[in-house]
């Protein structure tokens, strides 16, 4: 009994020879042992073919060791007591102590941190809305170009606010609204609002970064300028790759411009809305402090502070890095939630998801 077990266990991995009347090994099975006992060799033999494109990602992988996971570990911060002369892990434990403050706190602390947060997410979420769109149309706009050398200059014209630094974007803005005494006059768009209408000159005059109301309006605009060129990349990338055959067909049942658009164009780059639609979710709460801190002032704070520049203001120039690091994280925390809902709506409402 117990060789007539052996047999028909040792039968599950040998093949029966009928010839010679004996198991042996699965030629097939054969290859996978092999494979698997040389598997860090295949590796190293790979790398070694590929060593070029190995080394081109060296310095991404830098990036992300020092700027997104080395950073991690001052994340200790949002549970210890703030001492600046220990080192983070020496620090005492106080537990949740400093998101208490930031939730439940009654002081002046926690309400500037919920009207950031609110900032925080009345800037982003109107950038999305209106923003959004934006680079889809123009991508839209450019596919119906037939010279490319023309274009090509749309496109540069377009690209060009992306490539510029922060400080010029923001010195540009200033510039045209006009800021209180850095400019001796009202800009061009004050200057044409106040002739339309639509401001007074005194609002005008006095400059429409110093008026709490205006702040948000420039700050969207202004970014769908600087970020709408480079984000019609992806999906002029993915109408181009659509067939010929598909406008083919189209012109043959009879449909124009437009409708070949909605019914060829928007159905085909649907997966790629979905993806960059979910991305852009996840980044709702990820303001960067520096535009705001270039663009804003003690008049409209109350519309223009942000998470960002709240813990930088309490983390480097409050000395409160338990609070920043607190605030930077429940936003973080935040967006990695949008992030999860919305690719879970998108996986349920159609087949397209980011994971």
């Amino acid at each position: 009994m117990s060789d007539s077990r052996a047999i028909a266990k040792a039968a599950d991995y040998l093949v029966y020879d009928k010839e010679k009347k004996v198991y042996r090994q699965d030629p097939e099975q054969a290859v996978r042992d092999d494979v698997e006992k040389h598997y860090w060799l295949h590796v190293l033999r790979t790398i070694a073919k590929d060593w070029r494109l190995y080394v081109m990602l060296v310095p991404m992988i830098l990036v992300f060791l020092f700027w997104r996971y080395f950073p991690m570990y001052e994340l200790l911060g949002c549970f210890k007591v703030s001492d600046q002369t220990l080192p983070v892990a020496d620090q005492l434990f106080s537990g949740f102590y400093n998101f208490k403050i930031l939730l439940m706190g009654s002081d002046t602390m926690s309400l500037e941190f919920f009207r950031a947060l609110r900032n925080t997410f009345v800037l982003s979420f109107y950038g999305l809305i209106f923003g959004f769109p934006i680079p889809i149309i123009l991508a839209l706009f450019f596919n119906e170009i037939k010279s490319n050398v023309l274009r090509s200059v749309y496109q540069v014209l377009t690209y060009l606010p992306k490539f510029m630094s922060t400080v010029i974007i923001t010195s540009l803005v200033i510039m045209l609204v006009k800021q209180g005494a850095q400019t001796s006059s009202m800009g061009i768009i004050s200057q044409a609002l106040e002739k339309l209408g639509l401001i007074s000159y005194d609002v005008g005059n006095a400059g429409l970064l110093n008026q709490p109301q205006f702040f948000r309006a420039i700050f969207i605009i202004s970014g769908i300028w600087e970020d709408a060129g480079y984000g019609s990349i992806v999906f002029f990338a993915a109408i181009i790759s659509i067939s010929p055959t598909s406008y083919e067909a189209a012109q043959i049942d009879g449909a124009g411009k437009m409708a070949q658009m909605r019914y060829v164009v928007l159905p085909s780059i649907l997966s790629t809305i979905v993806i960059m639609l979910i991305t852009k979710i996840g980044s709702l709460l990820s303001i960067g402090y520096e535009k705001v801190l270039l663009l804003y002032n003690s008049n409209t704070f109350i519309t223009a502070d942000v998470v960002s520049t709240f813990a930088n203001r309490y983390g480097l120039e409050g000395a409160s890095k338990g609070i920043a690091s607190a605030a930077e994280m429940m936003s973080n925390v935040i967006a990695m939630l949008l992030v999860i809902g919305a690719n879970t709506i998108a996986r349920k409402a159609s087949d397209t998801s980011l994971y």
